[in-house]
């Protein structure tokens, strides 16, 4: 797809057990403040792509742990595994098909887990008001759904603009 050549590592991996500490505890209390939402749960959907500013050359062992964000996602947890079936000027006929078995198997078990993560964030707040800032969110996804639902918007149309309210 994108030409990158990811690494994947799991949320506990010993070798970043400082980053994420700091990054769990430090830096997104902040972040979320700073977007509003200082109380709100934080989103199923987002990662972060994480940059070693160390100053050494490609391939050789970091010498220092300064870490920077270089982008956080907020759409598309677990959807590189499925890039195999991205259309384009190379691949035109790309379908999911095209995805390895193992892939998808993985794709599918990240999205049920952000599912199911969801379900019991929802159902652990029935009783709470969202904040104003959630329930801008709130309002302008009804609003976009409703003008889809009447044909006010295309589906090409509502999609781009719901893709747009989770860029960061």
């Amino acid at each position: 797809g994108t030409g990158s050549i990811y690494t994947f590592y799991p949320p506990d991996a010993p070798e970043f057990a400082k980053l994420m500490g700091d990054f769990t505890q430090k830096d997104l209390p902040t972040l979320m403040a700073n977007l509003g939402v200082p109380n709100e749960p934080l989103p199923l959907w987002w990662t972060a792509d994480f940059i070693n500013a160390d100053p050494g050359k490609p391939g050789t062992p970091c010498t220092m742990d300064k870490w920077i964000v270089g982008e956080f996602n907020c759409s598309c947890v677990g959807i590189s595994k499925c890039l195999p079936a991205y259309c384009k000027a190379d691949t035109p006929n790309a379908s999911f098909f095209d995805i390895p078995v193992k892939d998808v198997m993985e794709a599918t078990y990240l999205g049920n887990l952000m599912g199911q993560k969801a379900l019991d964030i929802l159902s652990s707040s029935k009783m709470k008001a969202p904040s104003p800032a959630a329930a801008k969110v709130i309002n302008r996804l009804e609003a976009i759904k409703g003008a889809m639902a009447m044909g006010v918007l295309s589906k090409d149309e509502g999609n781009g603009m719901l893709s747009k309210l989770f860029e960061v």
